[in-house]
């Protein structure tokens, strides 16, 4: 039986854009783009995970809401990741890169510009039709 691993990704919007990030070379699924966040450790939330990889991965603050965006399950070779995405907007800071490779703000018709890891995929696919105006 595959590794399940369960992930947790922000959906951070500012002036209608989505916040993604490159993955860095010397990861898994290397230069794929990616939504920020990271592992869900033992006793942690989602919202709770979240939270501490924004901080420790691009140093920002975040507000995230309440409700799950979406979750999706995808298997790669390594295990079966379960990716939960939630949407949110930044509190404090501007994104800094300590983590990813480059990070940029695209439209929701702009996403599909950059390759995707593809656990990410139907997020990305289901927000190309969403229009956001914060």
């Amino acid at each position: 039986m595959k590794k399940i691993i369960k992930v947790v990704g922000a959906i951070l919007i500012k002036e209608g854009r989505i916040l993604c990030a490159q993955r860095g070379g010397e990861k898994s699924l290397p230069f794929l783009w990616e939504f920020p966040g990271g592992k869900i450790e033992q006793g942690e939330s989602p919202h709770q995970a979240l939270i501490r990889e924004l901080s420790e991965e691009l140093l920002i603050e975040v507000e995230l809401e309440a409700t799950i965006f979406d979750a999706v399950s995808y298997e790669y070779d390594f295990g079966m990741v379960n990716l939960t995405t939630i949407i949110g907007k930044l509190k404090s800071g501007e994104p800094v890169l300590t983590e990813h490779q480059e990070i940029r703000w695209l439209s929701p018709e702009e996403l599909f510009e950059v390759e995707w890891a593809p656990a990410d995929i139907p997020i990305v696919k289901k927000l190309s039709k969403m229009h956001f105006n914060q």
